[in-house]
């Protein structure tokens, strides 16, 4: 899907599709396109990676029909703007936790070109935009997508808050980060967890603002927040798809042959 597909059918209630890319050969964006995905999750916060890297992997997935999603390095204006640049169709911002911060991403996803004073004063509402001005940052910005991570205690806390702020297309589930603010590190079948992140789900699309989480630990738990209302899924990535495919396989031919199989990969914390 292009963002403005993804957008409407977040917007209507449909679940969309994606997964986070690691690798940055040339030749993978060919191989992820027979995946069907509506969009790939690209991770400048966790992942090194250079502007130019960044915009040709953009504008490389958005030629092949998969909106990239770029969550930028932590929650600043002038990191999303760098992104999209780059050409991201959307940007999720990390571990938010005040209104303050996704009204300050408003200004950089939802009504660029405008920077400065002017902005400030109509992100505050003491300046309303000329009619003119208006339907330009309209049509400028039609094809943006503004995500934020929920991810911690505080940011429940302000969960309502958060989600009341305008032009909020879709709240993202942090659950490594989560789970630790909450004091249950890494246990994500945990009441305390599962309980928030059903508490997630259910204000976000009561607010009709889309539900997601980038998930690695288990199906079964995805395809029940899926049907509580889930929509955005960003399913493990190709980084563990090849270490799990290749871990079970190798395993598969040793044990067969009997040899001894090494330990097994440590968790992951993304």
């Amino acid at each position: 899907m292009d963002s403005l597909a993804l957008k409407a059918h977040m917007q209507q209630g449909g679940r969309v599709y994606g997964t986070l890319i690691v690798s940055t050969s040339p030749r993978w964006p060919a191989e992820v396109k027979k995946l069907d995905l509506d969009f790939v999750f690209l991770d400048t916060e966790h992942m090194s990676m250079d502007r130019d890297q960044l915009s040709w992997m953009c504008r490389t997935y958005e030629a092949l029909g998969m909106a990239p999603i770029v969550r930028i390095p932590y929650p600043d204006p002038h990191q999303a703007t760098i992104a999209l640049d780059a050409g991201a169709s959307g940007v999720v911002a990390p571990y938010v936790e005040t209104v303050e911060q996704v009204v300050a991403l408003r200004g950089a996803v939802k009504m660029r070109p405008l920077k400065g004073r002017k902005l400030q004063r109509m992100l505050d509402g003491s300046e309303a935009a000329e009619p003119e001005l208006a339907v330009y940052l309209e049509d400028y910005n039609e094809r943006h997508l503004m995500i934020v991570n929920i991810e911690s205690g505080p940011a429940l806390e302000a969960l309502d808050d958060i989600l009341a702020v305008p032009g909020l297309d879709a709240v993202l589930i942090g659950p490594h980060d989560l789970s630790c603010s909450l004091g249950v590190p890494e246990q994500y079948r945990h009441p305390v967890f599962t309980e928030a992140v059903e508490t997630i789900i259910k204000k976000a699309r009561a607010a009709g603002v889309a539900a997601g989480i980038h998930y690695f630990f288990g199906v079964d738990q995805e395809i029940g927040w899926g049907k509580e209302g889930l929509n955005l899924f960003i399913h493990a990535s190709d980084m563990t798809a090849f270490a799990e495919s290749m871990s079970r396989d190798l395993q598969t031919i040793k044990q067969s042959l009997g040899d001894r199989s090494a330990s097994s990969a440590g968790s992951i914390h993304i």
